[in-house]
């Protein structure tokens, strides 16, 4: 973690064109942020994380398209308050909220949404770790966060978050993309959820890279074997329900000798090693990443 204070207004805004392209076109956003913007101290790429895994479930919730609204307000959170959501300290809070009108959660759901692995989501479309991984920075950084919802009448996510009513105005993280560098170099994306290689494909065209992705390592084979041009880097998952992702490097550099590689799992990097499936000091993401992070590997990979 890297805290630092960060104006939630101008964060939200600078990520408003990607997460419109993390979405559908006929899911509608719209932002209602505060005229006087509230400043937190978390982490910035921590802060993406949250509106990225609250976006993409409220855009999944609207299949046939709907209205998703982002807003941010300054608010005080008292007593009362205190004694519906404990262990909440009552005080100075900045509320950010993400609004859908999709098919809306049942309340036995709304009882687990936050538990790690629980996920109402078909087998291969979720893994149950976004709202937990959510609800674990939220508290961490000593905020709360609430859902309300009833089916049929979508659903709306509530986070409150410390207020810094006194910050040093060149501390502030005014942008998600700071420290960041931007490429031109081509990728080949191997991710078989779709939900991670959209956000990762999105991520990466909008830092300059040109991106070509397959769900699976045999189409990203066939997709490499028909490229004539340069790949310099392969992003690659490491465990696939066809194959993984080191025999697909293997493979690729015998006919590409400069192609470096970046990989990404759920798992931490040590459990791969021992298992033998991945070799030891290989560039490794931990899922789940902000656009930030991945931006920040790819370009720390490609300048190494």
């Amino acid at each position: 973690m890297q805290p630092k204070v960060v104006d939630v207004n101008a964060l939200v805004s600078s990520m408003q064109l990607m997460l419109r392209r993390l979405i559908v076109e006929s899911v509608d956003i719209s932002l209602d942020l505060a005229a006087a913007g509230g400043l937190v101290l978390i982490d910035p790429t921590q802060l993406e994380q949250i509106l990225v895994n609250l976006v993409i479930n409220a855009a999944d919730a609207m299949p046939r398209g709907g209205r998703l609204s982002i807003e941010t307000r300054n608010v005080t959170l008292d007593e009362h308050y205190r004694e519906r959501h404990l262990p909440v300290t009552p005080g100075q809070y900045v509320k950010l909220g993400v609004a859908d009108t999709g098919v809306g959660i049942d309340e036995a759901t709304c009882q687990r949404i936050f538990e790690p692995f629980f996920t109402t989501k078909g087998a291969g479309r979720g893994t149950g770790l976004g709202l937990a991984t959510v609800y674990g920075i939220v508290k961490q950084g000593g905020g709360d966060i609430v859902v309300h919802s009833q089916p049929g009448q979508g659903a709306s996510f509530e986070i409150y978050l410390p207020r810094v009513t006194r910050a040093d105005a060149a501390a502030v993280a005014s942008s998600s993309e700071a420290g960041s560098k931007k490429g031109s170099e081509t990728l080949l994306l191997v991710e078989d959820d779709d939900a991670v290689r959209r956000l990762a494909r999105v991520t990466l065209e909008h830092y300059g890279y040109h991106v070509i992705e397959a769900s699976n390592p045999r189409e990203a084979a066939q997709r490499a074997d028909g490229y004539q041009g340069p790949i310099h880097l392969l992003v690659s998952d490491v465990i696939m329900p066809e194959s993984h992702g080191p025999p697909l490097f293997e493979r690729l550099t015998s006919a590409r000798p400069g192609l470096r590689v970046l990989y990404m799992s759920g798992y931490a990097d040590d459990a791969i090693v021992r298992h033998g499936i991945m070799v030891e000091g290989a560039p490794f993401l931990q899922k789940p990443f902000t656009p930030l992070a991945l931006s920040r590997k790819v370009r720390e990979v490609l300048d190494g």
